[in-house]
Parts: structure tokens; sequence; C-alpha cells
């Protein structure tokens, strides 16, 4: 039996974190690089979350994050 995973703005936002402070991707790239790091099946629920929450698939991984707090300040 194959799990899918539902994916909130948080569950994005909290993967999409990850892969910047991994080094994976940059705040700079655009959102739809994530896409190679979530499974194809679950794609589409992610694009139609982004696009409630208005955001475009060419926007940056920065503006998706928002704002952060930085330990080392």
């Amino acid at each position: 039996m194959l799990q899918t995973v539902q994916y909130s703005m948080d569950l994005l936002q909290d993967e999409a974190r990850q892969l910047v402070q991994k080094g994976i991707v940059s705040r700079q790239q655009p959102i739809y690089v994530l896409c190679k790091y979530i499974p194809a099946r679950e794609w589409a629920c992610v694009e139609c979350e982004l696009e409630k929450c208005d955001f475009l698939l060419r926007d940056r991984i920065g503006d998706l994050l928002g704002h952060e707090e930085w330990d080392n300040d």
C-alpha cells in the first residue's frame, strides 16, 4: 500500500528550509527546483498548495521560506 503525504504549506516550507540548510538548493533558485526532491505523484498536490497561497513556480525559494531567525546574529 502506497502512503501519500498531504503537503501543507508548513511541511513544504520545512522541506525547502532543510534543503537550503544542507546546501542542496539555493534561496535564489525558483520554487520549481523543489520538484526534484518531492515524489512526482505528490507534486500536483504541492502545486495546488502553492497556488492557494499565491506562490508561482518561478518565485524564489527564499520567498517561500519568508522571514527566518538566525541563532548566530
